[in-house]
């Protein structure tokens, strides 16, 4: 993988704010890939970003996450829903516009590309 890209995707995680989420899918659009290279990028280097923050389209989180994430939401105000297997996207997702702004300031270091 691109490690221009990895970083990217790394840097985009580390700009959705406490008590808010995102899907795979916003952070490809904001990087330009898809869902499941964001997801690569999160498994294989995501352990030193706030990896809980980042969701599938539906909030959902994989089973072997969800524990963990449910405990750091927790601390940082997010409900899990009732199945348990993540959070109301819709009530958490950060504002997406914000969130692109602070990522461009993040990034504007990084080459283009």
């Amino acid at each position: 993988m691109n490690d221009l890209l990895v970083e990217r995707i790394l840097v985009a995680v580390e700009q959705v704010p406490r008590g808010r989420v995102v899907s795979y899918g916003d952070i490809a659009e904001l990087v330009g890939t898809g869902p499941r290279q964001v997801g690569s990028v999160l498994a294989q280097w995501g352990g030193d970003v706030t990896w809980w923050r980042v969701t599938n389209a539906a909030g959902e989180l994989p089973a072997q996450l969800r524990a963990e994430a449910a405990r750091r939401w927790a601390a940082e105000g997010i409900e899990v829903k009732p199945n348990g297997r993540g959070c109301r996207i819709a009530a958490y997702r950060v504002d997406l516009p914000a969130w692109a702004t602070a990522y461009e300031q993040a990034t504007r270091h990084l080459p283009s590309g």
